[in-house]
């Protein structure tokens, strides 16, 4: 018993030694425990929240698509009107303009962009009353208007004369021409071959852009990739001339009734005539009506005329294949229709991609690959075009591509004063040079 009582006495007396020692040992270090606790405290109350993930569980959720305006409008941000550049309208005698007026054709014809274009400048908040004031000056010049009687097409031979006069009309009266060399003026080009005014390309080529108007700013419906002589000058690529009431004509596009799978109405030449030595759509067209115009899937027809808007606002595809220039106004009238464009025209640039995102509402098939343009669309059918649907019939799309006589923050007009105004940006940045190389982009 003694033995016990004695080993109990031992164990209790080497207990409160070890509780002494780590009592010891907890002094020693409590000055650094209470320093780190302190270091602690003030980095959770002062950290930034952006690090607030380390102490709270992350919410995880599945990436999904914007509900609201596409990617293609909120990734690109625009100036607002009030960030746009101020333009002075050349008050010229109404021999260059006005008086054409008097064919009801010259305001509605798909070159007359120039005619729109001047009426919503006229209208402009950003126009310019003392020239003084101005960033550009803008040189209303109608000269698609002069139509010819056997066939109806605007003929071009005036143009260079016409506007070589106003060019000495407005160099005569006020200093800003020869003060720049016409380095800040606008002109509209709404042609086939843009500036170099006629519509067979070898002609038009052997022609050039006017030397008086190559410093200037040229708004022109033609576009391509590869340089090009009648691209040789700054400009802004501008969509085709289509009304804008052709919105109002039709239900929305998401509403409508598609029950026509491909769509095209217009010149389809079986045998193509030798214009000049050059092919009428370098035969594509004709490929296309002697493939498929047997084919109940595809509504062809070789006459522009009847219920082709109609019939357009029905259809999922609409073919835009090139005519004498790649581009067409059927680009214009199947994203307004909400028809999906189908554009067959290598080498085609396209106005406002960094808005309108093309690849995202439209398809690009090689002339060469016309062969297999039933096949491409299947594909497309059962893949993505719900997608491209989606993107086709946003609002936005269809306003970005129509010059309304008002101009409207977010149309045709509006986009061209954006692209002016990052041109005087990068001008007074003294990048002058590399306006002209962005232009054929």
């Amino acid at each position: 018993m003694k033995l016990m009582a004695r080993r109990a006495q031992l164990q209790h007396h080497q207990c409160h030694q070890h509780l002494s020692l780590k009592a010891l040992h907890l002094r020693k270090y409590y000055k650094w425990i209470l320093w780190l606790a302190l270091f602690i405290y003030l980095f959770l109350t002062t950290t930034p929240t952006s690090y607030s993930f380390l102490f709270h569980p992350l919410d995880l959720k599945p990436l999904l698509p914007a509900k609201t305006n596409p990617p293609a409008l909120i990734q690109s941000p625009q100036p607002s009107s009030a960030a746009l550049p101020k333009i002075y309208v050349y008050d010229l005698p109404s021999r260059y303009n006005k008086d054409w007026l008097s064919n009801s054709r010259c305001g509605s014809h798909l070159f007359a962009s120039e005619v729109a274009i001047h009426e919503a400048l006229l209208g402009y908040p950003g126009r310019a009353v003392d020239p003084n004031e101005a960033d550009f000056f803008f040189v209303p010049v109608y000269v698609s208007c002069n139509f010819s009687t056997p066939n109806g097409f605007p003929s071009l031979h005036h143009a260079r004369p016409l506007l070589s006069s106003a060019v000495d009309f407005v160099s005569s009266h006020l200093p800003f021409w020869n003060r720049s060399h016409g380095r800040d003026h606008v002109f509209v080009a709404s042609h086939d071959y843009g500036a170099c005014f006629h519509a067979m390309e070898d002609v038009a080529i052997a022609d050039g852009i006017p030397v008086f108007m190559k410093r200037s700013i040229i708004l022109q419906t033609f576009g391509v990739r590869p340089p090009h002589p009648c691209q040789q000058a700054e400009h802004v690529l501008i969509p085709p001339y289509v009304p804008p009431d052709i919105e109002d004509e039709w239900p929305a596009p998401e509403n409508a009734r598609r029950d026509i799978f491909v769509f095209f109405r217009g010149k389809m030449e079986v045998h193509p005539k030798n214009v000049s030595g050059r092919f009428y759509s370098k035969r594509v067209r004709t490929e296309i009506w002697r493939r498929y115009s047997g084919n109940p899937r595809f509504r062809l027809q070789r006459k522009r005329s009847g219920d082709y808007r109609a019939e357009m606002a029905r259809s999922v595809f609409c073919l835009c294949p090139l005519g004498w220039a790649p581009w067409s106004p059927r680009l214009v009238e199947a994203v307004a229709l909400g028809c999906v464009p189908v554009i067959v025209a290598d080498g085609i640039r396209l106005p406002f991609p960094e808005s309108l995102r093309w690849p995202e509402i439209s398809l690009a098939v090689a002339e060469a690959d016309v062969g297999r343009l039933e096949a491409t669309l299947d594909h497309v059918t059962a893949t993505n075009l719900s997608a491209i649907q989606k993107n086709l019939w946003d609002p936005a799309r269809r306003r970005a591509l129509l010059f309304r006589r008002r101009m409207a923050e977010g149309d045709a007009t509006w986009h061209v004063l954006t692209k002016l105004q990052g041109m005087r940006l990068r001008r007074s940045s003294g990048d002058g040079e590399a306006v002209r190389t962005d232009t054929w982009r």
